[in-house]
């Protein structure tokens, strides 16, 4: 699929516990791709600074490799990790008070769009099929509807034929 590899629907540090995946987050796309002027773009929307923007995934093993403050201090991810769970899906609490607190409106959207389908895919195809095919769908989903270009959560317009597309996706930040 045009914009992620089979590799990356798979890798498992990309399977963010909240249900945003990490694949199509922004931070994640520009280390992946070394993109200086998109990490730049990233930090300032976060309030970061372009050498501190970047991540591999929120859920690498201990120590991680490259993983964005933001996401060192998730309550989510330290409450997953704590139960001993490695997504909400799996929680019989779900949606609680740590997603519905969560600090940007789209990841909240994003969140109860999420979780529901990884429940759905797991029950498809069982815990690991089924946890790649949820990465998989979040993948497709972040493409351009008009032009088919790939897109990373958030966008608000299509780089390339500059469509708007956030109310089509999780709406404005």
């Amino acid at each position: 699929m045009k914009g992620w590899t089979e590799e990356e629907m798979g890798n498992t540090n990309l399977m963010a516990p909240c249900g945003l995946y990490c694949g199509v987050c922004g931070v994640y796309i520009a280390t992946r791709d070394k993109n200086e002027k998109f990490r730049a773009v990233m930090g300032n929307l976060y309030g970061t600074k372009p050498e501190e923007t970047e991540c591999l995934g929120c859920m690498q093993p201990d120590p991680p490799e490259k993983l964005y403050g933001y996401c060192k201090s998730c309550s989510i991810r330290n409450c997953v990790r704590s139960k001993g769970d490695y997504s909400c899906h799996q929680c019989k609490e779900w949606p609680c008070g740590l997603i519905e607190n969560f600090g940007f409106a789209t990841g909240i959207r994003g969140m109860k769009r999420a979780i529901p389908v990884w429940r759905s895919k797991i029950a498809e195809h069982g815990d690991e099929k089924g946890s790649v095919e949820w990465a998989r769908s979040e993948s497709e989903r972040y493409h351009c509807p008009s032009c088919g270009e790939p897109l990373f959560r958030g966008a608000q317009r299509c780089r390339v034929c500059k469509k708007s597309v956030a109310e089509e996706l999780d709406g404005s930040l």
